[in-house]
């Protein structure tokens, strides 16, 4: 009889506002149904923020756990899931004219998360200091979008950056034996298989 894998999650801060973010996705998913921008609009930026935060504080506190990581990993996909369904239903009008870059965008990004999962099982990224600006500059292009208002150097800003670092990831799953899930950057990564 096969028995149920409980997982002991320890309830610190960081992963109390990982789990938060996990939570909080169907509401979100509601408003854009719903037709709230606004309301979605508020809370995906509430989710980028708290994202800083809690890997902020886990590292403040010495609170990083391996299980941790995992919830911010598929909490960090939930999130940009969730944004791009938003852009979809609220502001495709501003993609339009443009639209081929986005879908290689995704192209990329699903394509990342995919191998990752067929080769690991999971389907969250890395966290290297490509993906952790390229999640910088993706939350404020999001927030000058939903606030603000569209703008092309930006929009290419966004694209780029993420094709760049979803081809790293794309790199660094194809390099990896086992499943790691702290990495400075493709190139920490070279270095360390020269050395053995």
């Amino acid at each position: 009889m096969n028995r149920m894998k409980i997982i002991n999650i320890p309830l610190t801060v960081p992963n109390a506002i990982s789990l938060y973010r996990l939570f909080s996705f169907p509401f979100i998913m509601i408003f854009i149904f719903l037709g709230h921008e606004k309301l979605f609009a508020f809370f995906i930026w509430f989710n980028l923020t708290t994202d800083i935060v809690d890997g902020w504080l886990a590292r403040k506190l010495n609170q990083q756990t391996e299980i941790g990581s995992v919830i911010d990993g598929f909490a960090d996909l939930g999130t940009y899931i969730l944004a791009i369904t938003g852009i979809f239903f609220f502001k495709w009008s501003d993609f339009q004219p443009q639209a081929w870059l986005f879908y290689v965008f995704l192209l990329f990004f699903v394509i990342s998360r995919l191998y990752s999962f067929i080769k690991f099982r999971i389907s969250y990224g890395y966290h290297t200091y490509a993906a952790k600006i390229t999640g910088y500059v993706n939350g404020l292009f999001f927030i000058v979008l939903f606030f603000a208002g569209f703008y092309q150097w930006f929009y290419l800003l966004m694209i780029i950056s993420g094709i760049v670092t979803f081809s790293e990831t794309i790199l660094i799953t194809y390099l990896l034996k086992e499943r790691r899930n702290h990495l400075s950057s493709l190139f920490a990564l070279l270095k360390e298989r020269k050395q053995v």
